[in-house]
């Protein structure tokens, strides 16, 4: 018989939160006075976040890994010694959590829709490289992902979303 893996453990610890989710969606209170109840949006979501853990599941299930061989030295590639080590191989998450809390803590400044357009495009640009070619795409792409959202939630679903100093009417 196969061991579990880490993968089928992360997986199966990730179903299990999914079930408190979906069981968390039914025990919200619907007020019977909107077209679309409270919970559907929670529902929606949970039930999207199982189907991914059900393939990630099956993923690790079915998959032909070799055991992972047990190492005696924790110097790897994979494991980065030091502190100085570990902030040069995490350095990718860590700017872009950076760049996530810089955006929070604009919003009251730039707003939703500008700040939001500049976190897409800093991040896009951290992580795809800055290059001529490379800014206008990603300050294209940036634009027209944050400028549809907005006018969804906005128009669309009426949801009023953090406004700016910089554009109080927007």
């Amino acid at each position: 018989m196969r061991t579990l893996d880490r993968d089928t453990i992360v997986s199966i610890l990730l179903l299990v939160f999914c079930g408190f989710l979906i069981w968390a969606g039914f025990q919200i209170r619907d007020p019977q006075f909107g077209e679309l109840p409270p919970a559907a949006w929670p529902q929606g979501v949970s039930y999207v976040l199982t189907a991914f853990c059900l393939i990630y599941f099956f993923q690790s299930v079915f998959s032909n890994k070799p055991a992972p061989e047990a190492s005696t030295s924790n110097a790897s590639p994979e494991h980065p010694q030091g502190l100085i080590g570990w902030v040069k191989h995490f350095g990718n998450p860590i700017a872009c959590f950076a760049l996530y809390f810089l955006f929070l803590f604009t919003l009251p400044f730039f707003g939703t829709l500008i700040g939001g357009t500049l976190l897409v495009f800093l991040l896009l640009s951290l992580l795809g490289g800055i290059e001529p070619k490379k800014i206008g795409l990603h300050a294209l792409i940036a634009v027209v992902s944050v400028g549809a959202m907005w006018s969804l939630f906005t128009f669309g679903l009426r949801v009023l979303l953090p406004r700016g100093e910089i554009l109080p009417g927007i």
